[in-house]
């Protein structure tokens, strides 16, 4: 690309971002969201896979061995 051609390309995007369609809205326009943590309980239930604790270690049968 050349800069004559970059410079066209910077001049369309001017006029895009000029015109009134496409101006960007007030920050007044804008209503601020609630977060949606704001809602949960503060006394989370306790998951319905909890098993108590940990599992027991399972060894691999003899011969057998993990590698990531």
């Amino acid at each position: 690309m050349s800069e004559a051609e970059f410079n066209l390309l910077l001049d369309a995007v001017r006029d895009v971002m000029t015109h009134e369609d496409f101006a960007p809205m007030p920050e007044h326009d804008f209503a601020p969201r609630p977060s949606p943590y704001a809602a949960m309980p503060k006394n989370t239930p306790m998951a319905a896979n909890d098993n108590d604790g940990a599992w027991p270690l399972l060894p691999f049968p003899e011969g057998w061995y993990a590698a990531c």
